[in-house]
């Protein structure tokens, strides 16, 4: 075993500890205080998920980043103060830090420096389970801190807990590091083609039954609604990215059999190396006959995760698939009321409340995809068996184009041809 892995299994075999975080973002012309606020209970709910407690937010009104540390000199000072005095294990950024940024606010603040990158990266590796998802996950890492090695063991480190150590390995260390992660990143491509290989050999053994993916911003449900119509009992947490494996299970709905998966939810600034490095579930999603968007309704942003998975959709060339809407968690909003309702309800409740306008939305969306929106709660129960009726419709379409002469009264008598993770 070679010493970077000799660290690396260390690293990995430390418990991990509670840890406190402030979170750092700037403000840029056009935004609003809200939607600031909003990318900043994101970026805290994230480190939640990795396990940190987020203590403070600081924001500063700039248009460009500085050049070396981010933010300006005045706000930097405010950083290093706060973090000191409270004694902070890490500060985390809402943004992506080039490698001589990172560099420099370790040394100023002499504690951990997350960036969004990196934050995601190390929740992914920690909730990754399957064997292609880790080769993905451990990749990606690598090829981020490549060029970040003055300090690599801080960034290291981070994945136990504790606080970062200054203070870089010596010229001749970094050089073996390099050397070391170049080796294991080239080792973890080809560990990852074969995977792949079997993948694709899976996916062809699939021919000739349609197929149906789950695809959202994270923590809308996905995993909650796949467990639901599958009967099955993948893990479902009220966290960001609770999976990030790729799931595919068998459904027969009124005689028609398909193929669900549930992939990986997208997020608002999703890194691009780990976009490409997750190929399985893009194919996942690539490969398939019909995409099911689901939203998060009770989510005050829900119209902007619906953009950022659209131009994740579009980004990754599936843009033009047919896509059936699923608003859920609808039990956590309120329809708007009639005019005659509306009048019973006093104008403090109506001020507090939350309505949304149901119809409105229905009609703009089924406008926009072609087909009409469902509206439901997957974790109650509620409107279940019109997406039943809704999702097995659109099956039969799909159904239709692979088996132009099938009839309604047909029972199909179908073997599945692969196993399914």
């Amino acid at each position: 075993m070679s010493k970077l892995s000799r660290k690396l299994q260390k690293l990995h075999d430390t418990a991990p500890k509670p840890e406190t975080a402030v979170l750092v973002t700037l403000i840029r012309q056009q935004q609003s205080e809200q939607e600031v606020e909003e990318h900043l209970d994101e970026l805290a709910f994230l480190a939640e998920t990795l396990g940190a407690k987020t203590v403070y937010r600081f924001t500063q009104r700039m248009e460009k980043a500085d050049i070396r540390t981010f933010v300006g000199s005045g706000k930097l000072e405010d950083i290093k103060s706060y973090v000191e005095h409270f004694e902070i294990d890490m500060v985390i950024f809402d943004d992506d830090l080039s490698p001589s940024q990172m560099r420099n606010l370790e040394n100023e603040i002499k504690v951990k420096i997350y960036d969004r990158s990196l934050l995601i990266l190390d929740i992914f590796l920690q909730r990754a389970k399957t064997a292609q998802a880790k080769t993905q996950v451990e990749l990606a890492r690598f090829q981020y801190l490549l060029p970040r090695l003055t300090n690599m063991w801080t960034h290291l480190e981070r994945q136990r807990g504790g606080t970062g150590t200054r203070g870089g390995a010596g010229e001749k260390e970094i050089e073996t590091d390099k050397r070391d992660i170049r080796a294991k990143i080239t080792l973890l491509k080809e560990k990852l083609e074969e995977i792949e290989k079997q993948g694709v050999t899976q996916r062809k053994g699939r021919a000739g039954v349609v197929r149906v993916a789950l695809v959202g911003y994270t923590n809308v449900g996905k995993s909650t609604l796949m467990n639901l119509i599958t009967k099955t009992d993948i893990l479902a947490e009220n966290k960001l990215f609770a999976t990030v494996d790729s799931t595919v299970r068998k459904v027969v709905l009124d005689t028609i059999p398909f193929l669900l998966s549930d992939t990986v939810g997208f997020i608002r600034k999703l890194p691009t190396r780990l976009i490409e490095s997750f190929k399985s579930t893009l194919d996942e999603i690539r490969e398939a006959d019909l995409l099911v968007h689901v939203v998060d309704l009770s989510h005050h942003a829900f119209e902007d995760h619906i953009g950022v998975v659209t131009q994740t959709l579009n980004e990754i060339k599936v843009g033009d698939k047919p896509v059936l809407l699923v608003f859920n968690k609808i039990d956590l909003v309120q329809q708007m009321p009639s005019l005659e309702e509306a009048q019973q309800i006093s104008e403090h409740e109506l001020q507090e409340a939350r309505y949304l306008d149901f119809k409105a939305l229905s009609e703009a969306y089924e406008k926009k995809n072609g087909i009409k929106p469902v509206f439901m709660a997957a974790a109650s129960g509620v409107n279940v068996e019109e997406f039943r009726e809704v999702l097995l419709a659109e099956v039969k379409k799909q159904h239709r184009k692979i088996y132009p002469h099938y009839l309604e009264d047909e029972v199909i008598d179908w073997t599945e041809k692969s196993d399914m993770d």
